[in-house]
């Protein structure tokens, strides 16, 4: 079974997506494997996919429906072996087939999120729905991106680092990060906080308030230490060729 894809997310306030989510019908996506005697016509108007040949199927789509398909022929039914990948999910993952920029195994990214050409997305990080990475901008190893999260391009967001997301409580602004700015390791972004331009947020920052641009800042919570200008070339640059598909 293929869910119907959500309209894009980005730009959708808070209240909109809180909807799109409880009014999604909700799933179990699973694929199962099953040995037994079948013909074609068993799959007929079914309501998942179904994939092989006489005596040995897999069958993807939501459990519900293919525990359904099993229990009515059970007698044919050899062996079963059943994955479960979430349990009444209300919204798919991103399908990577239609983004342009390189993700690596283990990042997950709900449907609705946007993803800029060019960017990179490393393992484990998470991107929630509504959230947008801009061009070039790399989203390092277990990341959180929540809620309508937004990064700019040529950005760096270090390892572990969380920018919170914004669908409870609704009415909060979501976090906002400009262009070519750098965030270090397992810093935190809190909900309403705008990073502008060209600032650097240092590892294991609490930012709960705007940060200006060309700044850098460091702390808990997070306050200006010095200009970006102070500070060598190298120590923050971008390394485009890490941006290549």
């Amino acid at each position: 079974m293929t869910r119907p894809r959500p309209k894009s997310a980005a730009g959708r306030d808070a209240r909109a997506l809180a909807e799109l989510i409880a009014s999604s019908r909700k799933t179990t996506p699973s694929r199962v494997y099953v040995q037994g005697t079948f013909a074609d016509g068993d799959f007929k108007g079914v309501g998942f996919q179904s994939f092989g040949t006489a005596d040995f199927r897999i069958l993807i789509g939501d459990y519900a429906e293919i525990e359904s398909w099993l229990a009515g022929h059970r007698k044919r039914i050899r062996k079963v072996h059943a994955e479960i990948k979430a349990r009444y999910s209300a919204l798919p993952m991103l399908d990577l087939r239609r983004v342009r920029a390189r993700v690596e195994p283990g990042a997950i990214i709900r449907d609705g999120a946007k993803i800029g050409r060019d960017s990179v997305i490393m393992m484990g990080a998470v991107i929630n729905i509504g959230a947008e990475v801009g061009q070039g901008t790399m989203i390092d190893m277990n990341v959180v991106l929540g809620a309508r999260a937004i990064v700019g391009k040529n950005c760096h967001i270090g390892a572990g680092s969380v920018l919170a997301g914004v669908l409870e409580p609704p009415g909060r602004v979501p976090v906002i990060v400009e262009d070519n700015v750098l965030i270090g390791a397992n810093a935190v972004v809190l909900e309403g906080v705008r990073i502008g331009r060209g600032s650097v947020v240092g590892a294991g920052a609490i930012v709960v308030s705007d940060v200006p641009p060309g700044v850098v800042v460091t702390g808990s919570p997070a306050r200006v230490i010095k200009k970006t200008s102070d500070v060598a070339p190298e120590k923050i640059a971008i390394v485009g060729k890490l941006r290549r598909r």
